[in-house]
């Protein structure tokens, strides 16, 4: 294989995969994100632009890491060297865009509980200076 044919190759599966992986992440982001955002159409924007940025950012560095040289005496081997620093890139960027998925919805049942906790809190204020009233919830 020409080191020509070589680095088209490793291109055309590096772009391939990133798609498939970045569409992976767009199908299991959407859950985290309707659960965050609550709204269908906020939710899928969102999905598209972070599959976008996803695929940019991937492609950028597949990119860089596709012309980088490396020799290892045999083509064969060098073509799966390659292909291996394309896949622990992939998982790479694939791990750090769900972690990021699941520290946004963390930090949305987060804000969640504490507004529950201070709406809780407000209403037993209320009933506690105000014990002729009734209870705040029961109106």
């Amino acid at each position: 294989m020409s080191d020509t044919s070589q680095y088209l190759t490793l291109v055309f599966i590096s772009v391939v995969l990133t798609l498939a992986v970045g569409t992976v992440l767009m199908r299991a982001g959407e859950p985290f994100l309707q659960e965050v955002f609550h709204d269908r159409s906020v939710t899928r924007s969102l999905n598209l632009l972070l599959f976008v940025l996803f695929l940019l950012i991937t492609l950028g560095v597949l990119a860089i890491i596709s012309a980088i040289h490396v020799d290892t005496g045999n083509e064969v081997q060098t073509f799966v060297v390659k292909l291996g620093v394309v896949l622990l890139t992939l998982g790479i960027a694939y791990g750090i865009s769900m972690l990021v998925l699941l520290r946004v919805r963390a930090a949305r049942k987060a804000d969640e509980i504490h507004e529950h906790v201070s709406e809780r809190l407000a209403e037993r204020e209320y009933d506690r200076t105000h014990p002729d009233q009734g209870s705040a919830s029961s109106r």
